[in-house]
């Protein structure tokens, strides 16, 4: 991998978080391609790997225990039946004293095709407890076409709701699943992406937060920029220079 790292960063730390992950992350254009989630996560969180203790509270979690202990990039959340079977597979993963923390990063995914809302049978066991009703009312009206979304990935952010539930319980901590999405003005090549399908997103986003509230996995919503915002309000210079650095690069 050439050149998608600042050179300020903990590469080392960066490239085994990826090359522990599923995938091939390192090869094609997770990592280097124009319109490469990855590259924007990498960089973001990157800083923290090392030192995870200066990350700010990420907006709308700031009740969950921070400073954070831990920082993880592309880290597995184990459903009931690890280890067979698929898995769920964050960009970021924190711990703080309190709380489990995974992200679910987007950045142009919600202005292509959406995958269809699928699950496999396995999602259908009894393994969730009474605090999980919210999402699986989500996930049987996701399949039974009773709720849509045109740009959220809704069935994506059930099944990582379901694996950190599962996580909370092996590390018995309460757990939140943060939806981070970027909102880019236009795609690499310079074509704009209508404010009318970013703000449809957004909407999409606060709409499926309401529709789980309550859930014993709690649900947030947050943008790139909020999340910049508070880096750069950090008050130290370095996060203030890499909110910026961040914000100059990819746009979101």
């Amino acid at each position: 991998m050439e050149g998608p790292l600042f050179d300020y960063l903990p590469r080392e730390a960066i490239l085994a978080a990826y090359e522990r992950a599923a995938g091939s992350f390192l090869a094609g254009s997770d990592l280097t391609g124009p319109d490469s989630s990855a590259a924007l996560v990498a960089n973001t969180f990157g800083l923290f790997l090392i030192g995870p203790e200066r990350l700010p509270p990420i907006p709308g979690t700031e009740a969950c225990g921070w400073p954070a202990e831990r920082v993880g990039l592309e880290e597995c959340a184990r459903f009931p039946w690890w280890p067979a079977g698929d898995q769920s597979w964050l960009d970021v993963l924190m711990e703080t004293e309190t709380h489990v923390i995974g992200i679910e990063s987007t950045r142009y995914e919600p202005f292509r095709e959406k995958p269809l809302s699928t699950f496999p049978n396995l999602f259908w066991r009894d393994e969730w407890g009474k605090g999980m009703k919210p999402f699986e009312s989500m996930r049987d009206r996701l399949v039974e076409e009773a709720v849509s979304f045109e740009r959220l990935d809704a069935a994506q952010l059930v099944k990582h709701a379901f694996a950190l539930r599962t996580e909370g319980e092996r590390w018995e901590k309460a757990a939140v699943l943060v939806y981070l999405y970027a909102e880019p003005v236009a795609w690499p090549d310079g074509t704009p992406i209508a404010a009318a399908d970013r703000d449809a997103h957004a909407s999409e986003a606060q709409r499926f937060a309401r529709e789980v509230e309550g859930a014993e996995v709690e649900f947030r919503a947050c943008t790139y920029a909020a999340l910049l915002d508070g880096l750069a309000a950090s008050g130290e210079d370095e996060l203030r220079a890499h909110a910026e650095r961040v914000r100059a690069t990819f746009h979101p």
